[in-house]
């Protein structure tokens, strides 16, 4: 039986902008392994920046950060990497990137005891842990080229099949591309492309 993951409330490492954890490195190391120099990247969620600045100094490729936090904003330009203030995907072209890399809110939420702020934004996933990945799943397809890849971190208090299923419905394929087995759930990081693409 697993347990439980810990309140939101004592999670809270830093005020306002969602800090490098387990999650994030295994999203990192995972991306780092599939991208090419060439290759145009996109860093959903940015937060501090820590992701974007690890594929741009591990690969060479470039890479762009969004988030809707202006406070993650400001802390990723602060480490060198370029940052659109954009909910999720709505802003960019179609077919402008070769590869999408997420780290989204996915813990399950009351939502009578959330709080409103901006750490609640980066940790909170909704009632199921899927409020945010839904939306971005809907949208990907559009942004990538037709080869594209995307990497997105999930974990097993969101239901990695429920979110592999809602990702197939929109027209992707998946694969787990890396996993970590922490005390009181798994984290999985999914490898996404458009069905069809080879």
């Amino acid at each position: 039986m697993t347990k439980d993951p810990p309140p939101l409330a004592d999670q809270r490492d830093t005020e306002r902008v969602y800090q490098p954890a387990e999650d994030t490195q295994l999203l990192a190391e995972t991306a780092v392994i599939h991208v090419e120099s060439s290759d145009r990247v996109l860093d959903v969620g940015t937060g501090s920046g820590f992701i974007a600045s690890h594929v741009a100094d591990e690969t060479g490729a470039s890479v762009l950060g969004s988030d809707l936090n202006p406070h993650a904003c400001r802390q990723a330009r602060a480490a060198g990497i370029p940052v659109v203030r954009a909910d999720q995907l709505t802003p960019f072209r179609d077919g402008a990137f070769d590869v999408v890399v997420f780290n989204p809110p996915y813990l399950p939420t009351d939502p009578d005891k959330e709080w409103d702020d901006w750490m609640e934004a980066a940790l909170s996933g909704g009632q199921d842990g899927r409020e945010v990945i839904e939306p971005f799943l809907a949208d990907l397809r559009r942004v990538l080229a037709s080869d594209g890849d995307a990497f997105v971190l999930v974990s097993s208090v969101t239901g990695v099949d429920a979110v592999r299923d809602i990702a197939r419905s929109n027209g992707l394929t998946t694969m787990e591309a890396a996993d970590e087995s922490h005390p009181y759930e798994r984290l999985v990081v999914l490898h996404l492309r458009p069905a069809g693409s080879g």
